[in-house]
């Protein structure tokens, strides 16, 4: 793998993290609106410069925005009812396997040994950060985390039938456009209008750009390195984040919240990798 498609994964995942981790912060001050409106703003030029979305792509954007909803509404509430250091490593770990095992049991795709190896390494984690031999399971937090987990595994999934018909930029810049007022109204049903004009504010810019910036990051490495290392490379967000999440949330994260995070990224670089 070449040193800058190195530095520019590793980056992608640190601003991953990163806007977890202010999401994560905010707590019970919504922001998801905010951040996509922000997202919105700064992959338009991008996505005008690239354009090419044919009517074929359009299924696959309104089904993957549906669930790109429920994902950020999870998420929020998740981040309002638990730690991140929780619930990122779990989401993040589990929506790769849920995509392996659709591919595995619907498609009847083939799997490589590496792959079995990162699913069992993936639930061994899952385990050690879910604290299921600690004593101190948080019942409501796993089932969010694994909420979202299964919205990432179906967005990826939507999403790769897109990609056959569109370009990357422009799919993903509509998905957020048509994603925005459904937020909007979710807030304003579940918070109210004070609430909603509140989400606009500079950590809620900070966090959108940041999210659209791991992206093109992720894209730039994928120019210059074979898929596989660069998917096995970002997932050291999940350990980034649980770090990130104990010294700026104050998070008590032990060393088996640690190893099973490390363990999650390194059963998901597996499966990336095959």
């Amino acid at each position: 793998m070449p040193p800058l498609a190195l530095a520019l994964t590793l980056s992608a995942a640190l601003l991953h993290a990163t806007w977890n981790l202010l999401l994560a912060g905010s707590r019970g001050r919504p922001m998801t609106t905010g951040m996509v409106f922000a997202a919105a703003l700064v992959f338009a030029p991008a996505a005008a410069v690239t354009w090419q979305v044919p009517p074929a792509a359009w299924p696959y954007l309104i089904a993957s925005t549906i669930v790109e909803l429920l994902y950020f509404i999870l998420l929020a509430a998740a981040y309002r009812r638990a730690e991140m250091s929780l619930v990122y490593p779990l989401a993040r770990g589990l929506g790769p396997v849920l995509v392996l095992g659709f591919s595995v049991l619907v498609l009847a795709l083939p799997h490589a040994p590496g792959e079995v190896a990162g699913v069992a390494l993936v639930g061994l984690g899952v385990v050690l950060v879910g604290g299921l031999r600690a004593g101190r399971v948080d019942v409501a937090g796993i089932g969010l985390a694994m909420a979202i987990g299964a919205c990432i595994a179906a967005y990826t999934l939507i999403d790769k039938g897109g990609m056959q018909f569109a370009r990357p930029l422009p799919y993903l810049w509509l998905e957020v456009v048509l994603l925005l007022p459904l937020l909007a109204l979710a807030t304003l049903w579940r918070d109210g209008r004070a609430a909603l004009r509140a989400e606009f504010r500079p950590v809620s810019a900070v966090a959108g750009a940041a999210m659209f910036l791991a992206y093109a990051l992720v894209l730039a490495a994928l120019s210059l390195a074979p898929a596989a290392p660069v998917a096995a490379v970002r997932e050291t967000s999940v350990v980034m984040g649980v770090v990130l999440a104990a010294v700026f949330l104050g998070e008590r994260v032990g060393p088996r919240r640690l190893g099973g995070s490390l363990l999650v990224a390194l059963g998901v670089a597996l499966l990336a990798l095959g």
